[in-house]
Protein backbone atom coordinates (compact mmCIF):
# COMPACT_ATOMS: atom_id res chain seq x y z
CA UNK A 1 0.00 0.00 0.00
CA UNK A 2 1.20 3.50 -0.78
CA UNK A 3 -0.17 7.00 -0.22
CA UNK A 4 1.23 10.52 -0.49
CA UNK A 5 3.74 11.49 2.18
CA UNK A 6 4.33 15.13 3.07
CA UNK A 7 6.68 16.77 5.57
CA UNK A 8 6.04 20.17 7.16
CA UNK A 9 7.79 22.22 9.83
CA UNK A 10 6.52 24.87 12.21
CA UNK A 11 8.00 26.43 15.36
CA UNK A 12 10.79 23.87 15.58
CA UNK A 13 8.52 20.84 15.11
CA UNK A 14 8.60 18.59 12.05
CA UNK A 15 5.33 16.91 11.06
CA UNK A 16 4.42 13.88 8.98
CA UNK A 17 1.28 13.92 6.80
CA UNK A 18 -0.25 11.36 4.47
CA UNK A 19 -1.35 13.73 1.71
CA UNK A 20 -3.73 15.65 3.96
CA UNK A 21 -3.75 18.03 6.92
CA UNK A 22 -4.04 15.12 9.35
CA UNK A 23 -0.90 14.94 11.49
CA UNK A 24 0.44 11.39 11.43
CA UNK A 25 3.51 12.06 13.53
CA UNK A 26 5.72 14.81 14.92
CA UNK A 27 9.25 15.41 16.16
CA UNK A 28 10.71 18.42 17.91
CA UNK A 29 13.87 18.88 15.91
CA UNK A 30 15.97 19.88 18.93
CA UNK A 31 14.77 16.84 20.93
CA UNK A 32 14.27 14.01 18.42
CA UNK A 33 14.06 11.26 21.06
CA UNK A 34 11.25 12.89 23.03
CA UNK A 35 7.55 12.30 22.51
CA UNK A 36 5.94 15.39 21.04
CA UNK A 37 2.26 14.48 20.56
CA UNK A 38 0.13 14.00 23.66
CA UNK A 39 -1.40 10.70 22.62
CA UNK A 40 2.03 9.09 22.11
CA UNK A 41 2.87 9.99 25.69
CA UNK A 42 -0.35 8.42 26.93
CA UNK A 43 0.38 5.18 25.08
CA UNK A 44 3.53 4.92 27.18
CA UNK A 45 1.40 4.73 30.34
CA UNK A 46 1.27 1.02 29.53
CA UNK A 47 4.89 0.84 30.73
CA UNK A 48 3.76 1.64 34.28
CA UNK A 49 1.46 -1.35 34.58
CA UNK A 50 3.91 -4.22 34.96
CA UNK A 51 6.70 -4.36 37.51
CA UNK A 52 10.24 -5.52 36.97
CA UNK A 53 13.20 -4.63 34.82
CA UNK A 54 12.31 -7.29 32.26
CA UNK A 55 9.23 -5.44 31.02
CA UNK A 56 9.03 -4.92 28.16
CA UNK A 57 11.66 -7.15 26.53
CA UNK A 58 9.75 -7.86 23.30
CA UNK A 59 7.63 -5.09 21.78
CA UNK A 60 5.50 -5.06 18.64
CA UNK A 61 4.57 -1.69 17.13
CA UNK A 62 1.96 -1.63 14.37
CA UNK A 63 2.29 1.59 12.38
CA UNK A 64 5.59 3.48 12.30
CA UNK A 65 4.54 7.05 11.53
CA UNK A 66 7.29 9.47 12.55
CA UNK A 67 8.87 6.69 14.68
CA UNK A 68 8.15 8.54 17.94
CA UNK A 69 7.20 5.49 20.00
CA UNK A 70 9.94 3.40 18.40
CA UNK A 71 12.67 5.94 19.19
CA UNK A 72 11.46 6.49 22.75
CA UNK A 73 11.55 2.77 23.54
CA UNK A 74 14.83 2.24 21.70
CA UNK A 75 16.58 4.98 23.66
CA UNK A 76 15.08 4.51 27.12
CA UNK A 77 14.62 0.72 27.28
CA UNK A 78 17.91 -0.66 25.97
CA UNK A 79 17.01 -4.25 26.87
CA UNK A 80 13.96 -4.16 24.62
CA UNK A 81 13.82 -5.76 21.19
CA UNK A 82 11.45 -3.92 18.87
CA UNK A 83 9.51 -5.18 15.87
CA UNK A 84 7.76 -2.52 13.79
CA UNK A 85 5.24 -3.41 11.09
CA UNK A 86 4.56 -0.65 8.56
CA UNK A 87 2.50 -1.18 5.43
CA UNK A 88 3.94 1.70 3.39
CA UNK A 89 7.68 1.53 2.57
CA UNK A 90 7.60 5.28 1.92
CA UNK A 91 6.85 5.88 5.60
CA UNK A 92 9.93 3.91 6.58
CA UNK A 93 12.04 5.92 4.14
CA UNK A 94 10.63 9.20 5.50
CA UNK A 95 11.26 8.12 9.11
CA UNK A 96 14.90 7.41 8.29
CA UNK A 97 15.42 10.61 6.30
CA UNK A 98 13.43 13.14 8.33
CA UNK A 99 12.74 11.66 11.79
CA UNK A 100 16.02 10.02 12.82
CA UNK A 101 14.81 6.42 12.87
CA UNK A 102 17.84 4.42 14.06
CA UNK A 103 19.23 1.51 12.10
CA UNK A 104 20.08 -1.36 14.42
CA UNK A 105 19.15 -4.81 13.09
CA UNK A 106 20.08 -6.42 16.42
CA UNK A 107 17.38 -4.56 18.35
CA UNK A 108 15.09 -3.02 15.74
CA UNK A 109 13.33 -5.14 13.12
CA UNK A 110 11.37 -3.15 10.52
CA UNK A 111 8.82 -5.25 8.63
CA UNK A 112 7.14 -3.88 5.51
CA UNK A 113 3.73 -5.49 5.55
CA UNK A 114 0.13 -5.54 6.70
CA UNK A 115 -0.18 -5.34 10.49
CA UNK A 116 -3.35 -7.41 10.61
CA UNK A 117 -1.77 -10.20 8.54
CA UNK A 118 1.38 -10.07 10.64
CA UNK A 119 -0.32 -10.67 13.99
CA UNK A 120 -2.49 -13.36 12.42
CA UNK A 121 0.45 -15.32 11.01
CA UNK A 122 3.33 -14.60 13.41
CA UNK A 123 4.02 -17.33 15.96
CA UNK A 124 6.11 -15.68 18.69
CA UNK A 125 4.68 -13.61 21.53
CA UNK A 126 5.30 -10.11 22.85
CA UNK A 127 5.22 -8.35 26.21
CA UNK A 128 3.73 -5.20 24.72
CA UNK A 129 1.79 -4.44 21.53
CA UNK A 130 1.27 -0.81 20.48
CA UNK A 131 -1.28 -0.20 17.74
CA UNK A 132 -1.20 3.15 15.93
CA UNK A 133 -1.94 2.52 12.27
CA UNK A 134 -4.07 4.73 10.01
CA UNK A 135 -4.45 5.53 6.33
CA UNK A 136 -4.46 8.98 4.72
CA UNK A 137 -8.07 9.49 5.85
CA UNK A 138 -7.30 8.57 9.48
CA UNK A 139 -9.07 5.23 9.15
CA UNK A 140 -7.78 2.13 10.87
CA UNK A 141 -9.47 -0.43 8.62
CA UNK A 142 -8.72 -4.02 9.66
CA UNK A 143 -6.75 -2.74 12.64
CA UNK A 144 -10.06 -2.02 14.34
CA UNK A 145 -11.82 -5.36 14.04
CA UNK A 146 -12.54 -8.19 16.46
CA UNK A 147 -10.41 -10.70 14.47
CA UNK A 148 -7.44 -8.32 14.67
CA UNK A 149 -7.82 -7.82 18.43
CA UNK A 150 -8.16 -11.58 18.86
CA UNK A 151 -4.89 -12.06 16.99
CA UNK A 152 -3.24 -9.45 19.22
CA UNK A 153 -4.51 -11.29 22.29
CA UNK A 154 -2.93 -14.48 20.97
CA UNK A 155 0.36 -12.71 20.28
CA UNK A 156 0.67 -11.38 23.86
CA UNK A 157 2.53 -13.44 26.42
CA UNK A 158 0.91 -14.49 29.69
CA UNK A 159 1.26 -11.01 31.22
CA UNK A 160 1.16 -8.98 28.03
CA UNK A 161 -0.37 -5.56 27.50
CA UNK A 162 -1.83 -3.91 24.41
CA UNK A 163 -2.26 -0.15 23.92
CA UNK A 164 -4.32 1.21 21.02
CA UNK A 165 -4.77 4.73 19.67
CA UNK A 166 -8.48 5.07 18.86
CA UNK A 167 -8.30 8.34 16.92
CA UNK A 168 -10.23 8.54 13.68
CA UNK A 169 -13.22 6.39 14.48
CA UNK A 170 -16.05 7.99 12.52
CA UNK A 171 -18.69 7.18 15.12
CA UNK A 172 -16.65 7.73 18.24
CA UNK A 173 -14.51 5.25 20.09
CA UNK A 174 -17.09 3.28 22.07
CA UNK A 175 -17.69 0.55 19.49
CA UNK A 176 -13.94 0.11 19.07
CA UNK A 177 -13.43 -0.08 22.82
CA UNK A 178 -16.23 -2.64 23.15
CA UNK A 179 -14.48 -4.87 20.62
CA UNK A 180 -11.27 -4.64 22.62
CA UNK A 181 -13.03 -5.21 25.94
CA UNK A 182 -14.95 -8.22 24.61
CA UNK A 183 -11.76 -9.79 23.27
CA UNK A 184 -9.93 -9.30 26.56
CA UNK A 185 -12.91 -10.45 28.67
CA UNK A 186 -13.50 -7.02 30.15
CA UNK A 187 -9.88 -6.40 31.07
CA UNK A 188 -9.59 -3.08 29.27
CA UNK A 189 -9.55 0.60 30.17
CA UNK A 190 -10.09 3.67 27.99
CA UNK A 191 -8.33 6.82 29.11
CA UNK A 192 -10.32 10.08 29.04
CA UNK A 193 -9.98 11.79 25.66
CA UNK A 194 -6.97 14.10 25.47
CA UNK A 195 -7.03 17.56 23.91
CA UNK A 196 -6.39 16.25 20.38
CA UNK A 197 -9.40 13.94 20.61
CA UNK A 198 -7.34 10.78 20.82
CA UNK A 199 -8.52 8.06 23.18
CA UNK A 200 -5.98 5.50 24.32
CA UNK A 201 -7.29 2.05 25.23
CA UNK A 202 -5.18 -0.37 27.25
CA UNK A 203 -5.96 -4.06 27.61
CA UNK A 204 -4.17 -6.83 29.50
CA UNK A 205 -4.03 -10.57 29.89
CA UNK A 206 -2.54 -12.75 32.60
CA UNK A 207 -1.93 -11.54 36.13
CA UNK A 208 -4.54 -8.95 37.19
CA UNK A 209 -3.34 -5.35 37.28
CA UNK A 210 -4.33 -3.51 40.43
CA UNK A 211 -2.35 -0.37 41.25
CA UNK A 212 -3.29 2.48 43.55
CA UNK A 213 -3.22 5.91 41.97
CA UNK A 214 -0.67 6.97 44.59
CA UNK A 215 1.68 4.16 43.55
CA UNK A 216 1.03 5.02 39.91
CA UNK A 217 2.10 8.61 40.60
CA UNK A 218 5.27 7.39 42.31
CA UNK A 219 6.09 5.18 39.32
CA UNK A 220 5.34 8.05 36.95
CA UNK A 221 7.76 10.23 38.88
CA UNK A 222 10.46 7.58 38.52
CA UNK A 223 9.76 7.35 34.79
CA UNK A 224 10.00 11.13 34.50
CA UNK A 225 13.41 11.09 36.18
CA UNK A 226 14.58 8.22 33.98
CA UNK A 227 13.23 9.25 30.58
CA UNK A 228 12.01 12.85 30.85
CA UNK A 229 8.46 11.74 30.05
CA UNK A 230 5.91 13.26 32.45
CA UNK A 231 2.78 11.11 32.78
CA UNK A 232 1.53 12.81 35.94
CA UNK A 233 -0.99 14.94 33.95
CA UNK A 234 -2.39 11.75 32.42
CA UNK A 235 -2.82 10.16 35.84
CA UNK A 236 -4.49 13.36 37.09
CA UNK A 237 -7.00 13.17 34.21
CA UNK A 238 -7.72 9.53 35.01
CA UNK A 239 -8.28 10.48 38.65
CA UNK A 240 -10.59 13.39 37.74
CA UNK A 241 -12.63 11.16 35.43
CA UNK A 242 -13.30 8.84 38.39
CA UNK A 243 -12.68 5.74 36.31
CA UNK A 244 -10.65 4.14 39.10
CA UNK A 245 -12.93 2.99 41.88
CA UNK A 246 -11.50 3.32 45.37
CA UNK A 247 -8.44 5.05 44.01
CA UNK A 248 -7.27 1.85 42.28
CA UNK A 249 -6.51 1.33 38.61
CA UNK A 250 -7.73 -2.16 37.88
CA UNK A 251 -7.48 -4.10 34.62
Amino acid sequence: MSFPIDISEEAGVRYLHFGSLWIQGAMRIARPWNLELEYTKEMMASLLLREGTRFPRRVLLIGLGAASLTKFLYRNYPLSNLTVVEINPGVVAAAKQFFKLPEDPLRLNIVIGDGARFVEEYEKQFDLILVDGFDENARAGELDTSPFYESCFARLNENGIMAVNLLGRTRGYKASFERISDTFEGRALAFPSCDSGNVIAIAARGKPIKISLDDLKDDAEKMKNKTGLNLLPTIARIEQARTCKGGMLTI
